[in-house]
Protein backbone atom coordinates (compact mmCIF):
# COMPACT_ATOMS: atom_id res chain seq x y z
CA UNK A 1 0.00 0.00 0.00
CA UNK A 2 1.47 3.37 -0.98
CA UNK A 3 -0.28 5.27 1.82
CA UNK A 4 1.42 5.61 5.19
CA UNK A 5 0.23 3.42 8.05
CA UNK A 6 -0.60 5.57 11.07
CA UNK A 7 -0.14 4.26 14.61
CA UNK A 8 -2.20 5.67 17.48
CA UNK A 9 -2.21 3.60 20.67
CA UNK A 10 -3.36 0.10 19.78
CA UNK A 11 -4.66 1.16 16.36
CA UNK A 12 -2.80 0.99 13.06
CA UNK A 13 -4.63 2.32 10.04
CA UNK A 14 -4.55 4.12 6.71
CA UNK A 15 -6.56 7.33 6.34
CA UNK A 16 -7.10 9.16 3.05
CA UNK A 17 -9.39 12.04 2.10
CA UNK A 18 -12.09 14.05 3.85
CA UNK A 19 -15.85 13.60 3.99
CA UNK A 20 -18.22 10.73 4.69
CA UNK A 21 -16.24 8.04 6.55
CA UNK A 22 -15.87 4.67 4.81
CA UNK A 23 -14.20 2.02 6.98
CA UNK A 24 -12.71 -0.85 5.01
CA UNK A 25 -12.38 -4.26 6.66
CA UNK A 26 -9.88 -6.64 5.08
CA UNK A 27 -10.14 -10.43 5.01
CA UNK A 28 -8.27 -13.13 6.87
CA UNK A 29 -5.50 -13.45 4.28
CA UNK A 30 -6.13 -10.05 2.72
CA UNK A 31 -3.85 -7.07 3.09
CA UNK A 32 -4.69 -3.37 3.11
CA UNK A 33 -3.31 -3.08 -0.43
CA UNK A 34 -6.21 -5.22 -1.71
CA UNK A 35 -8.28 -2.03 -1.60
CA UNK A 36 -5.84 0.27 -3.39
CA UNK A 37 -8.39 0.91 -6.14
CA UNK A 38 -11.02 2.04 -3.62
CA UNK A 39 -8.46 4.18 -1.79
CA UNK A 40 -7.44 5.91 -5.01
CA UNK A 41 -11.00 6.56 -6.22
CA UNK A 42 -13.33 7.52 -3.39
CA UNK A 43 -11.44 10.38 -1.68
CA UNK A 44 -11.94 12.31 -4.95
CA UNK A 45 -15.69 11.74 -4.51
CA UNK A 46 -15.94 13.29 -1.05
CA UNK A 47 -15.27 10.26 1.15
CA UNK A 48 -12.76 9.68 3.92
CA UNK A 49 -11.30 6.19 3.54
CA UNK A 50 -10.08 4.48 6.70
CA UNK A 51 -8.52 1.01 6.69
CA UNK A 52 -7.70 -0.30 10.16
CA UNK A 53 -5.23 -3.16 10.33
CA UNK A 54 -7.28 -5.80 12.12
CA UNK A 55 -5.38 -7.46 15.01
CA UNK A 56 -5.85 -10.91 13.49
CA UNK A 57 -2.68 -12.36 14.99
CA UNK A 58 -2.33 -10.05 18.01
CA UNK A 59 -5.42 -11.05 19.99
CA UNK A 60 -5.13 -13.68 22.76
CA UNK A 61 -6.33 -17.05 21.49
CA UNK A 62 -9.60 -16.89 23.46
CA UNK A 63 -10.39 -13.55 21.77
CA UNK A 64 -9.41 -14.62 18.28
CA UNK A 65 -12.93 -14.66 16.85
CA UNK A 66 -15.36 -12.67 14.71
CA UNK A 67 -17.19 -11.11 17.67
CA UNK A 68 -14.02 -9.65 19.20
CA UNK A 69 -13.02 -8.15 15.84
CA UNK A 70 -16.49 -6.57 15.57
CA UNK A 71 -15.92 -5.02 19.00
CA UNK A 72 -12.48 -3.84 17.87
CA UNK A 73 -14.10 -1.95 14.97
CA UNK A 74 -16.47 -0.25 17.44
CA UNK A 75 -13.47 0.83 19.52
CA UNK A 76 -11.78 2.17 16.40
CA UNK A 77 -14.89 4.19 15.49
CA UNK A 78 -14.98 5.62 19.02
CA UNK A 79 -11.25 6.41 18.89
CA UNK A 80 -11.70 8.33 15.64
CA UNK A 81 -14.93 9.95 16.95
CA UNK A 82 -16.83 8.95 13.82
CA UNK A 83 -20.58 8.93 13.22
CA UNK A 84 -22.76 7.43 10.50
CA UNK A 85 -20.01 5.31 8.98
CA UNK A 86 -20.17 3.17 5.88
CA UNK A 87 -18.56 -0.26 6.38
CA UNK A 88 -17.03 -2.07 3.40
CA UNK A 89 -15.79 -5.61 3.99
CA UNK A 90 -14.40 -8.43 1.88
CA UNK A 91 -14.50 -12.08 2.97
CA UNK A 92 -13.95 -12.21 6.77
CA UNK A 93 -14.08 -8.40 6.72
CA UNK A 94 -17.63 -8.57 5.37
CA UNK A 95 -18.58 -10.94 8.17
CA UNK A 96 -17.04 -8.61 10.77
CA UNK A 97 -18.96 -5.73 9.19
CA UNK A 98 -22.24 -7.66 9.35
CA UNK A 99 -21.78 -8.67 12.98
CA UNK A 100 -20.65 -5.16 13.96
CA UNK A 101 -23.76 -3.73 12.28
CA UNK A 102 -25.97 -6.17 14.17
CA UNK A 103 -24.28 -5.29 17.49
CA UNK A 104 -24.02 -1.51 16.92
CA UNK A 105 -26.72 -0.58 14.36
CA UNK A 106 -26.71 3.12 15.29
CA UNK A 107 -23.04 3.50 14.29
CA UNK A 108 -23.50 2.27 10.72
CA UNK A 109 -25.57 4.01 8.05
CA UNK A 110 -24.67 1.65 5.20
CA UNK A 111 -22.92 -1.67 4.69
CA UNK A 112 -21.08 -3.02 1.65
CA UNK A 113 -20.15 -6.71 1.51
CA UNK A 114 -18.25 -8.64 -1.15
CA UNK A 115 -17.34 -12.32 -0.96
CA UNK A 116 -18.45 -12.23 2.66
CA UNK A 117 -18.49 -15.12 5.09
CA UNK A 118 -21.32 -15.29 7.60
CA UNK A 119 -23.54 -17.83 5.84
CA UNK A 120 -21.13 -20.20 4.14
CA UNK A 121 -17.53 -20.28 2.99
CA UNK A 122 -14.96 -22.77 1.79
CA UNK A 123 -11.87 -20.91 2.90
CA UNK A 124 -9.73 -24.03 3.09
CA UNK A 125 -11.36 -25.73 0.13
CA UNK A 126 -10.94 -29.49 0.37
CA UNK A 127 -8.08 -29.42 2.85
CA UNK A 128 -6.17 -27.46 5.43
CA UNK A 129 -3.05 -25.51 4.42
CA UNK A 130 -0.03 -27.72 3.91
CA UNK A 131 2.97 -26.15 5.57
CA UNK A 132 6.08 -26.13 3.45
CA UNK A 133 4.28 -26.95 0.19
CA UNK A 134 4.69 -23.75 -1.84
CA UNK A 135 2.95 -25.07 -4.96
CA UNK A 136 -0.10 -26.13 -2.91
CA UNK A 137 -0.32 -22.66 -1.37
CA UNK A 138 0.17 -21.03 -4.78
CA UNK A 139 -2.69 -23.07 -6.24
CA UNK A 140 -4.94 -22.18 -3.28
CA UNK A 141 -4.15 -18.48 -3.71
CA UNK A 142 -4.83 -18.65 -7.45
CA UNK A 143 -8.16 -20.40 -6.87
CA UNK A 144 -9.41 -17.32 -5.01
CA UNK A 145 -9.45 -15.40 -8.31
CA UNK A 146 -11.04 -15.96 -11.72
CA UNK A 147 -7.75 -14.89 -13.30
CA UNK A 148 -4.94 -16.78 -11.49
CA UNK A 149 -2.46 -14.07 -12.55
CA UNK A 150 -4.02 -11.77 -9.91
CA UNK A 151 -2.34 -14.00 -7.30
CA UNK A 152 1.06 -12.34 -7.65
CA UNK A 153 4.23 -13.82 -6.19
CA UNK A 154 3.99 -11.21 -3.43
CA UNK A 155 0.51 -12.43 -2.45
CA UNK A 156 1.53 -16.10 -2.57
CA UNK A 157 4.69 -15.42 -0.54
CA UNK A 158 2.65 -13.64 2.13
CA UNK A 159 0.17 -16.52 2.47
CA UNK A 160 3.03 -19.03 2.46
CA UNK A 161 4.78 -17.15 5.27
CA UNK A 162 1.55 -17.08 7.31
CA UNK A 163 0.83 -20.81 7.10
CA UNK A 164 4.45 -21.63 7.91
CA UNK A 165 4.29 -19.56 11.10
CA UNK A 166 2.83 -22.03 13.62
CA UNK A 167 1.17 -19.39 15.82
CA UNK A 168 -0.37 -17.61 12.82
CA UNK A 169 -1.56 -20.88 11.32
CA UNK A 170 -3.29 -21.91 14.57
CA UNK A 171 -4.98 -18.51 14.80
CA UNK A 172 -5.94 -18.60 11.12
CA UNK A 173 -7.70 -21.91 11.66
CA UNK A 174 -9.32 -20.61 14.87
CA UNK A 175 -10.73 -17.61 13.01
CA UNK A 176 -11.96 -19.79 10.13
CA UNK A 177 -13.80 -22.02 12.64
CA UNK A 178 -15.16 -18.94 14.42
CA UNK A 179 -16.56 -17.66 11.12
CA UNK A 180 -18.40 -20.96 10.62
CA UNK A 181 -19.75 -20.87 14.20
CA UNK A 182 -20.98 -17.29 13.82
CA UNK A 183 -23.58 -18.12 11.18
CA UNK A 184 -25.84 -15.10 10.75
CA UNK A 185 -28.81 -16.59 8.90
CA UNK A 186 -31.12 -15.98 11.89
CA UNK A 187 -29.88 -12.40 12.40
CA UNK A 188 -30.05 -10.98 8.89
CA UNK A 189 -33.85 -10.59 8.51
CA UNK A 190 -33.96 -8.13 11.42
CA UNK A 191 -31.04 -6.01 10.12
CA UNK A 192 -32.51 -2.95 8.41
CA UNK A 193 -29.23 -1.22 7.44
CA UNK A 194 -29.04 -0.49 3.68
CA UNK A 195 -26.63 -3.05 2.23
CA UNK A 196 -24.82 -3.21 -1.10
CA UNK A 197 -23.80 -6.74 -2.10
CA UNK A 198 -21.13 -6.96 -4.83
CA UNK A 199 -20.20 -10.51 -5.83
CA UNK A 200 -18.04 -12.35 -8.32
CA UNK A 201 -19.97 -14.74 -10.55
CA UNK A 202 -17.06 -17.19 -10.31
CA UNK A 203 -16.41 -17.02 -6.56
CA UNK A 204 -15.23 -20.44 -5.36
CA UNK A 205 -14.83 -19.48 -1.69
CA UNK A 206 -18.28 -18.00 -1.13
CA UNK A 207 -20.24 -19.26 -4.16
CA UNK A 208 -22.87 -17.17 -5.97
CA UNK A 209 -25.80 -18.80 -4.17
CA UNK A 210 -24.39 -17.33 -0.94
CA UNK A 211 -24.86 -13.84 -2.41
CA UNK A 212 -28.42 -14.73 -3.42
CA UNK A 213 -29.12 -15.85 0.15
CA UNK A 214 -27.65 -12.67 1.65
CA UNK A 215 -29.86 -10.67 -0.72
CA UNK A 216 -32.91 -12.73 0.21
CA UNK A 217 -32.34 -12.46 3.98
CA UNK A 218 -31.23 -8.82 4.26
CA UNK A 219 -34.42 -6.72 4.03
CA UNK A 220 -32.85 -3.59 2.48
CA UNK A 221 -30.20 -4.92 0.11
CA UNK A 222 -29.17 -4.60 -3.53
CA UNK A 223 -27.14 -7.28 -5.32
CA UNK A 224 -24.67 -6.61 -8.14
CA UNK A 225 -22.73 -9.26 -10.08
CA UNK A 226 -19.21 -9.08 -11.50
CA UNK A 227 -18.54 -11.26 -14.55
CA UNK A 228 -15.29 -13.25 -14.84
CA UNK A 229 -14.61 -12.52 -11.20
CA UNK A 230 -13.71 -14.57 -8.13
CA UNK A 231 -13.65 -13.84 -4.41
CA UNK A 232 -12.20 -10.31 -4.47
CA UNK A 233 -14.01 -8.06 -7.01
CA UNK A 234 -12.24 -4.90 -5.79
CA UNK A 235 -8.92 -6.52 -6.81
CA UNK A 236 -9.92 -8.23 -10.06
CA UNK A 237 -12.14 -5.47 -11.46
CA UNK A 238 -11.34 -2.31 -9.44
CA UNK A 239 -12.74 0.13 -12.02
CA UNK A 240 -16.08 -1.67 -12.34
CA UNK A 241 -16.26 -2.26 -8.58
CA UNK A 242 -15.78 1.46 -7.88
CA UNK A 243 -18.36 2.49 -10.49
CA UNK A 244 -21.00 0.08 -9.13
CA UNK A 245 -20.39 1.15 -5.54
CA UNK A 246 -20.29 4.85 -6.42
CA UNK A 247 -23.61 4.61 -8.30
CA UNK A 248 -25.21 2.76 -5.37
CA UNK A 249 -23.98 5.33 -2.83
CA UNK A 250 -25.30 8.19 -4.97
CA UNK A 251 -28.65 6.49 -5.53
CA UNK A 252 -29.03 5.88 -1.78
CA UNK A 253 -27.95 9.43 -0.92
CA UNK A 254 -24.78 8.48 0.93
Amino acid sequence: MKEELKTEGKFKYVEVGEGTPVIILHGLMGGLSNFQGVTDYFPKKGYKILIPELPIYEMPMLKTNVKQFAKYVAKFIAHKELKDVILLGNSLGGHIGLLHTKMYPKLVKALVITGSSGLYESAMGDGYPKRGDYEFIKKKAQDVFYDPAVATKEIVDEVFATVNDRVKLVKTLAIAKSAIRHNMAQDLPSMKTPTCIIWGENDNVTPPDVADLFHELLPDSDLFWMKKCGHAPMMEHPKEFNEVLDAWLQKRGF
